[in-house]
């Protein structure tokens, strides 16, 4: 059974920081592509990090430069780190393979809710 478990998020200033984690059952993180997606209020969820089984990484034009998606594959865990956040990041952020995780239906956690303030 597939479980993705999201944390980290919080309230914070524009321009300041927050790590979210991303613990991971059932599939194992470091043979699959992962990534970490957001979806503000009104609209669709969109992916902004992605790591390749093999570790390159891609990020949307929004994060990029401000956003680093990593793993532990010991730990079976991903991570985003986010620096430098803007209002417009205020989002509840999940995790899941890319593609999405799906048996008969797209499986997502509960996801963390960031919100930064201005």
């Amino acid at each position: 059974q597939v479980q993705l478990v999201e944390s980290g998020g919080g309230l914070v200033q524009a321009g300041g920081s927050l790590r979210l984690s991303c613990a991971a059952s059932g599939i194992m993180v470091r043979i699959n592509a992962m990534g970490w997606y957001r979806q503000a209020p009104g609209k669709q969820r969109e992916l902004v990090a992605r790591i390749s089984s093999g570790g390159s990484t891609n990020y949307a034009d929004s994060v990029k430069g401000r956003f680093t998606i990593s793993r532990d594959n010991a730990k079976n865990m991903v991570y985003l780190q986010m620096y430098s956040l803007k209002p417009e990041d205020t989002a509840v952020y999940y995790c899941n393979t890319d593609p999405p995780y799906a048996i008969a239906r797209p499986y997502w956690g509960q996801g963390t809710q960031v919100t930064v303030s201005s």
